[in-house]
């Protein structure tokens, strides 16, 4: 009780109650990267010697190399496209009065309502009768879809932090509107756009289920090569794949902490 205390200040309990939570978050991303280490032949915790041959021999195993380019290729197409989508749908919803506004809200709830194993197959049936099964560009549309709302989200959070006499006071200067908008209105809303991409490109490249259902092999992308490995041996080599998840997810937080700042990204 004393050391929680000391450590706790006032609300020991609560910070004991923090500190396990964390623990069960980073806990499981800790084992994969030191299981990835590992050198012998099959998975052990702790491993007996540690080495990166793992991560060396990923470069000659077209099996992991071709679906990770396809989960990249996959997520900047998704992050493209989701830039100007939700600026757009912000500014409109906050500035304009919209007939369908309520069914916008609407499917702004749909990530919460709906399984994406459903959404998954409502996009075979439409991608397979338009023929655009096959096409990795298809995957990242169908991501896109079921993701933009939370692009939307976070510029909305910036629309609405957004002072508008600031676009008054550059167009009585003399500003047009498409220099209004580039020079005062797109930087006050880049906070909401850099954390909304950041987002957008990780769910895209962390998307399984809906993958899974709309890919073939020639999109296939990294999470469902990972699934197609598993299921026949679970080797050191898997856990050096999985981790590349947890660099990539590090990278992320380090580029959204110098461009937006953690506080302003969490708070959107």
């Amino acid at each position: 009780m004393s050391l929680l205390r000391r450590f706790g200040g006032d609300h020991p309990y609560l910070t004991a109650f923090t500190i396990f939570e964390l623990a069960f978050l980073i806990l499981p991303s800790v084992i994969i990267l030191v299981v990835s280490l590992g050198s012998g032949e099959i998975i052990s915790f702790p491993p007996t010697a540690l080495s990166l041959k793992w991560y060396a021999s990923l470069l000659a195993q077209p099996q992991y190399v071709q679906p990770f380019l396809n989960s990249v290729i996959v997520a900047t197409f998704c992050t493209a496209i989701s830039i100007p989508i939700g600026i757009v749908t912000a500014l409109g919803l906050n500035r304009y009065d919209i007939r369908f506004e309520d069914g916008i809200q609407i499917y702004l709830l749909l990530p919460f309502t709906v399984p994406l194993v459903v959404s998954g197959f409502i996009f075979l049936i439409i991608f397979g009768r338009l023929g655009w099964i096959g096409h990795l560009w298809a995957v990242g549309l169908g991501l896109t879809i079921i993701n933009i709302p939370f692009m939307i989200w976070s510029v909305a959070s910036s629309v609405n932090a957004f002072d508008p006499t600031l676009e008054d006071a550059a167009r009585s200067l003399g500003a047009e509107e498409i220099q209004t908008f580039l020079k005062v209105t797109l930087p006050s809303l880049m906070p909401g756009v850099i954390s909304g991409a950041l987002l957008m490109f990780m769910l895209a490249l962390n998307e399984f289920i809906v993958s899974l259902i709309i890919t073939v092999t020639d999109t296939e992308t990294l999470p469902v090569a990972i699934y197609g490995a598993i299921r026949g041996n679970i080797s050191p080599q898997i856990a050096a794949v999985s981790s590349v998840y947890v660099l990539v997810a590090i990278v992320a937080i380090v580029v959204a902490d110098r461009l937006v700042g953690l506080e302003r990204f969490l708070h959107t």
